[in-house]
């Protein structure tokens, strides 16, 4: 399909004068890092444009049971992978915000019911621009510009950048906007996380998607940096990676691209580089070493909000607040680390990981169905990196079923295997319903279903990995 950003920039021309036009609003956004980014473009531009409205952040599953009470409903980050029947039919106006894939054909706006997704305009939303993104280029119609900040956040927190080491497509449109506005900036980094705030031998400890003597060790990445000559302290200061030279990352590069070379087969050494390094983004704005100031910690700022059901406490940090709304992030962060390390050790000591032919899993009941995603991306260190990592655990609600999270190494994604794809077919054969990124998906399936579902998912990744 070609792109056509010139039909997309028609409705997002229709979609300004929806809102101006409109004196009620309710936006529902999605409950994760880019759907309360989305959310806080949103509710700022009506802020900006006193326009009385309510914000409301869900999960996919509560859209059945929505009800239309307002002028104008926008959906953002969500919408357009579902059924909305009962708002296609009513008399008040809806406008669709989402990058997902639609269920729709491309609509007009002429019966007040518009959608605008890129995957529309030939334009992939799965790396090319994020729900945050797509809420962004409203606010943009506006001249919102300042806003361009939480559109790059959003993409990084919706993985965006995560095949490509950067930003692509309209994301890369979207931070050259907040870079010339002073708000940005873009640097070529090793692709370490924790870079504003942990020491480096901690942030070192938990790099990779490939086991390495440093993985989960912290006396060996100590010795790592001596062998490399490079201090953990600047006096009594312990160094982040925020604080090393060019020279001293490069020397960390060429050495972590060595010793994973040597870990994986032939196939896999061209993509070891992009492991390793890629673009990373800073809030010019944010204090140094916080927590905010670097895109991939943001994010997680945010995520322990949404997972642990306060996204309200974020969506008052991305407005500006920097009080006890921040205070309050900022224990949010330091209870879900600790819930996670708990459950951690839990998975280890009990020696939960079960390994099939083509894949590894555990059954993590027990374990918050919003945080189970989180724990297969960590435990994915402790166990084999050439197969993914599922997690099983009870859904919140009556109805007996499980939630199945999916992580697995970059590697396998750069070798284009995409297991949002996979774990949606084989969800529905045993009557349930998945999707997601390549590297990072999940599923809901009936109880009962587990061993069915292994079973198949198994049996397809024959010949694929």
């Amino acid at each position: 399909m070609a792109v056509n950003g010139k039909d997309m920039d028609k409705s997002l021309a229709k979609a300004n004068e929806m809102v101006k036009e409109s004196e009620d609003v309710k936006i529902y956004s999605h409950i994760d890092c880019d759907g309360i980014s989305a959310g806080a473009i949103l509710s700022l531009t009506m802020d900006r444009l006193e326009i009385d409205h309510e914000i409301e952040f869900i999960n996919l599953d509560q859209i059945p049971e929505l009800e239309k009470e307002n002028e104008l409903t926008i959906f953002s980050d969500l919408g357009s992978g579902q059924k909305l029947d009962n708002f296609q039919t009513s008399q008040s106006k809806v406008l669709i915000l989402d990058h997902h894939p639609p269920v729709r054909k491309i609509s007009s706006g002429e019966n007040g019911f518009l959608e605008i997704n890129p995957n529309h305009h030939g334009i992939d939303g799965s790396f090319q621009v994020s729900g945050g993104g797509m809420c962004y280029l409203l606010a943009e119609t506006f001249g919102y510009h300042d806003l361009s900040w939480i559109g790059v956040l959003s993409a990084v927190g919706d993985m965006q950048n995560s095949l490509s080491g950067k930003l692509t497509g309209i994301n890369a449109g979207i931070l050259k906007d907040g870079v010339n506005k002073g708000l940005v900036g873009s640097v070529n980094d090793l692709a370490i996380y924790g870079r504003q705030t942990r020491p480096l031998f901690v942030a070192l400890s938990y790099f990779g998607d490939v086991k390495l003597p440093i993985t989960n060790n912290r006396n060996e990445a100590i010795q790592f940096l001596k062998n490399l000559d490079i201090p953990i302290r600047n006096g009594k200061k312990q160094r982040t990676l925020y604080d090393l030279s060019s020279a001293e990352k490069g020397r960390i590069f060429t050495e972590l691209v060595r010793m994973m070379s040597r870990e994986v087969p032939p196939r896999y050494v061209r993509y070891i580089p992009r492991l390793v390094a890629g673009d990373a983004y800073e809030f010019l704005q944010e204090e140094e070493y916080s927590p905010l100031r670097d895109a991939s910690e943001f994010s997680t700022a945010i995520n322990a909000c949404s997972r642990h059901k306060n996204p309200n406490v974020a969506l008052k940090v991305l407005k500006g607040d920097r009080g006890m709304a921040l205070d309050e992030m900022e224990m949010q962060g330091k209870e879900h680390r600790q819930y996670l390390a708990q459950k951690m050790s839990w998975i280890q000591e009990e020696d939960r990981i079960i390994h099939l032919k083509n894949l590894q899993y555990f059954q993590g009941n027990g374990i918050k169905s919003e945080v189970i995603g989180t724990i297969a991306g960590m435990i994915l260190s402790y166990g084999d990196w050439r197969k993914p990592m599922i997690g099983f655990t009870h859904t919140n609600d009556d109805s007996g079923g499980l939630k199945v999270s999916l992580r697995c190494s970059r590697l396998l994604a750069f070798d284009g295997i995409h297991f949002g794809h996979i774990i949606n077919k084989v969800a529905a054969k045993v009557g349930g319903s998945g999707g997601g990124h390549s590297m990072a998906c999940g599923a809901y399936i009936p109880g009962g279903k587990q061993d069915e579902f292994l079973k198949l998912f198994d049996e397809t990744l024959n010949g694929i990995l």
